[in-house]
């Protein structure tokens, strides 16, 4: 096939590749895009067309492929920077309730422990005790308020009590 006779089939052939890429689907300028794109193709490639005959259907599917791997390729589109309003603090609020149902020598212990991050070699020689009996004491401490928060509102499941607990 000459130059001459492709330009003829162009003519005559696009809006035939339009008509087919939009029963598949194609909306639009997309599918004016990719049977003109997939003509360029076509005139690029003249020399791999075995039959003149077939010149519509060739570029038809060189139309359906060339949209095919354009959307398979992801899009890219710039994030804008949107106001966000502060979120509270749910994790502070909930430590504060917490605190709230502990008694001062508990509020003290869990404080040091959790809050502070306190070794327990430092809360016993704050504490003016040994290890073993500052770790009784928070143990007991963390017990309290757990007994205290189970009553406050029933856990959903057991196993959350457990974790709580420990």
């Amino acid at each position: 096939m000459t130059r001459d006779e492709y330009g003829r089939a162009f003519q005559t052939g696009f809006r035939v590749t339009v008509h087919f890429l939009s029963s598949r689907g194609i909306l639009g300028d997309a599918a004016g895009e990719a049977a003109q794109a997939a003509w360029v193709r076509g005139w690029e490639h003249i020399e791999q067309l075995r039959s003149a005959n077939l010149v519509v259907t060739w570029v038809n599917s060189i139309a359906l492929n060339l949209y095919r791997s354009h959307l398979r390729q992801p899009v890219f589109e710039s994030l804008q920077d949107f106001p966000v309003a502060s979120q509270p603090d749910f994790a502070s609020i909930d430590s504060s309730k917490i605190l709230g149902m502990c008694n001062s020598e508990e509020r003290k212990l869990l404080q040091q422990q959790y809050l502070d991050g306190l070794e327990i070699s430092e809360i016993a020689m704050q504490q003016g005790c040994s290890e073993t009996a500052a770790r009784i004491r928070i143990l007991r401490a963390r017990r309290a308020v757990h007994a205290r928060l189970c009553r406050a509102r029933p856990v959903p499941h057991r196993s959350l009590s457990r974790g709580l607990a420990a």
